[in-house]
């Protein structure tokens, strides 16, 4: 199988739009799928979680595949420490690789008790720092030691926040995952340009690796003051909202990503939320794209 990873020599040549698309609850890959056609014109990449917020879903392997195959459009597949023990996590990234997807978002998962299935066992033998380690030692062409039969090609990439309470303990943390193997990152929503500038000088102004920074329109008042408890947004941002609503948070948005061009940063992911013409409301047609309607041809 072609190899389809290019998100490396896309961040070396473009500032890197990506977005996100839950999988579906159930077995036809059809609502996902009609999503990456609607994005598709607009971003380099989409991420496909692995079971958000412990609530059941398709694998974001398989469902990576069909996007990948089906509508051309690059993804970035999740994989937690939840679910699987060491063996299992090993299993799903050479299945991945073998399928030709190659972007993994490296994650410690949400606990099953905040989900649909709260009796259900959660295993985190390893955490993310491991299951970094273990997707590097994959494609070091190795295994506990011995030698695999072919390597894998993985771009690992891991979560940061450059809002954290503390940026040193972030630092710390993001150095952590540097020196385990992670090689890009994709961060928590930023809501202004000195959050992002007052991150970067703990690294000296220079920051230790590609970034994404994450991109959240607000939509509404009661949306501002719920995201206020675990993220920095402006008073200026939330009066705006208060008086002029989603058109507000858009707007600031727009405003904040075409700041981010002119910094080092190598590209946002837009957090659309399930909401996917916000994509196309915040960002240009990045090619001459056919708009025709296209139906998904599987036996499912």
């Amino acid at each position: 199988m072609a190899n389809q990873n290019n998100l490396i020599s896309k961040l070396k040549n473009n500032f890197v739009i990506t977005t996100e698309l839950d999988p579906p609850r159930g077995a036809d890959p059809s609502p996902t799928y009609k999503q990456a056609l609607e994005v598709r014109p607009f971003v380099h990449a989409v991420n496909i979680s692995d079971s958000p917020m412990a609530n059941l879903r398709m694998s974001p392997i398989a469902l990576s595949h069909i996007i990948q195959t089906h509508a051309g459009l690059e993804t970035i597949f999740h994989l937690t420490t939840r679910d699987r023990n060491i063996l299992g996590l090993q299993s799903e990234l050479l299945g991945a690789a073998a399928l030709g997807i190659h972007n993994v978002l490296t994650l410690t998962g949400d606990p099953p008790s905040r989900g649909d299935h709260p009796d259900a066992q959660a295993i985190f033998e390893v955490d993310v720092l491991g299951l970094i380690d273990i997707a590097k030692t994959l494609n070091q062409g190795k295994s506990r030691g011995r030698d695999l039969l072919s390597p894998s090609k993985f771009t690992i990439i891991a979560a940061s926040n450059p809002s954290a309470k503390d940026l040193q303990i972030e630092k710390s943390k993001i150095e952590a995952k540097l020196e385990a193997g992670a090689n890009l990152f994709q961060t928590q929503p930023v809501f202004s340009l000195n959050d992002v500038l007052e991150f970067a000088k703990i690294f000296d102004n220079k920051l230790p690796a590609a970034f994404l920074f994450g991109i959240l329109p607000i939509r509404s008042l009661k949306m501002a003051k719920n995201v206020s408890k675990w993220a920095n947004v402006p008073d200026e941002l939330i009066k705006a909202v208060e008086k002029d609503g989603a058109k507000a948070g858009i707007l600031w948005a727009k405003e904040l990503i075409e700041d981010l061009r002119n910094t080092s940063a190598a590209g946002v992911h837009i957090y659309s939320l399930g909401k996917t013409s916000i994509v196309k409301d915040l960002l240009p047609v990045l090619a001459q794209e056919s708009q025709k309607k296209e139906k998904l041809k599987l036996q499912c």
